[in-house]
C-alpha cells in the first residue's frame, strides 16, 4: 500500500503515517472479531477485544457493542457505565436510558431507575413505556400504589398496552384487590391469545375468587403453552392438593422437582412407585412449606 502511494502521489509515506495506517487496520480487526464473538455466543472473549480496541482508539459503537457483551457476562455495573459514556454523547436519547434504566432493574437499584425514567420523561413526557418502567421500579421499592397509578395512567395514554394491564393486574392482586385484577385479566384475556403470563394471572384471580376447577383449566394452559413453567406446577399442585387429588398433586410436585431439582431439599426421600401414603405425606408438607402464590 505504501509503495503504490508513493507511485501515484509522489509522496513518501512516513514512519508516523505507516504506523497509524497498521493501528487503524488493528482497530478495525480488533472491533470485526468482537462483534463476530459476541455474536457467536462468546460474550467474555468479546469483552477482551472490544477493551483492547477502545485502548487504541475512542468508538462509541464499540461501547455500545461492550455494554451489551458486559451484560451478558453479569457485569452490571461495567455496563452501565459504557452506557453512561453513550449517553453524555447523547443526552437526548431517550432509548439510551431505556437501557439505562434496564440495567439498573438487573441490579435491583430501583432509586436509580427512577432518577432515570424522571430524566427521560423531561425530554419524551407522553411516552407510556416510561410510566411502565417507573411502575416497576415501584414495585421493587414496594411501593404498589404508586405503580398502579404509574401503570393507569400509561394505560389510559395507550389504551392497547397489554403489558402495563399484565404488571397492573399483577400488582393489583399482590396487594388483594382481586375484583381490578379480575378485570385486567378479562381484558387481557379479550385481547390476547397464547400467552402464558396471562393464564397464570387468570389462574390466580380464579383461584383468589374460589374457583377452583377454573383455576387449574387455566394452569393446564399454561403448562400446555410452556411445559416448563414450574410456578404452574406448584400453584396446580396445591389446588389439587386442598381439592383431595393427593395423587395430581404428587404428579405435579414430580413434574417440579425434575424442572427444578433444588427443590427436592424441601422433600425428604426421594419419590418412588411404592409407598404412596408417605408420598403423599411429604407432597402434602413441600407444598404447605412454600408459598400459596408464586408471585
Amino acid at each position: 500500500m505504501g509503495f503504490l502511494k508513493t507511485l501515484f502521489s509522489g509522496k513518501v509515506e512516513t514512519p508516523e503515517e505507516k504506523k497509524k495506517e497498521v493501528e487503524s487496520k488493528n482497530f478495525d480487526v480488533l472491533k470485526y472479531d468482537g462483534v463476530k464473538a459476541l455474536r457467536a455466543g462468546e460474550p467474555a472473549h468479546a469483552v477482551e477485544l472490544f477493551q483492547h480496541a477502545l485502548t487504541m482508539q475512542e468508538d462509541l459503537e464499540i461501547r455500545d457493542y461492550l455494554s451489551q457483551a458486559l451484560i451478558h457476562v453479569d457485569r452490571l455495573e461495567e455496563a452501565y457505565e459504557q452506557l453512561e459514556k453513550l449517553y453524555e454523547a447523547e443526552p437526548e436519547n431517550v432509548q439510551l436510558l431505556v437501557r439505562m434504566t434496564d440495567v439498573a432493574f438487573m441490579m435491583e437499584d430501583y432509586d436509580r431507575m427512577e432518577e432515570l425514567c424522571e430524566k427521560a420523561m423531561l425530554i419524551d413526557k407522553d411516552n407510556p413505556m416510561l410510566l411502565m418502567l417507573y411502575a416497576r421500579a415501584c414495585i421493587g421499592r414496594g411501593d404498589l400504589v404508586n405503580a398502579v397509578a404509574m401503570l393507569t395512567k400509561a394505560i389510559s395514554m395507550r389504551e392497547d398496552y397489554g403489558e402495563a394491564y399484565l404488571m397492573r393486574g399483577d400488582t393489583l392482586l399482590e396487594m388483594g384487590d382481586v375484583t381490578s385484577a379480575d378485570e385486567d385479566a378479562k381484558w387481557l384475556e379479550e385481547h390476547t391469545s397464547g400467552i402464558e403470563e396471562v393464564s397464570m394471572l387468570n389462574a390466580r384471580v380464579e383461584e383468589r375468587k374460589g374457583n377452583h376447577q377454573k383455576a387449574i383449566t387455566y394452569y393446564d394452559q399454561v403448562i400446555k403453552a410452556n411445559p416448563f413453567n414450574a410456578s404452574a406446577f406448584e400453584e396446580r399442585g396445591k389446588i389439587k392438593l386442598a381439592l383431595g387429588d393427593k395423587e395430581g398433586a404428587d404428579a405435579d410436585m414430580r413434574s417440579l422437582l425434575e424442572i427444578e431439582p433444588q427443590r427436592a431439599e424441601g422433600v425428604n426421600g426421594e419419590f418412588s412407585a411404592e409407598g404412596t401414603e408417605d408420598i403423599a405425606k411429604k407432597v402434602e408438607q413441600a407444598y404447605r412449606n412454600s408459598s400459596p402464590f408464586g408471585i
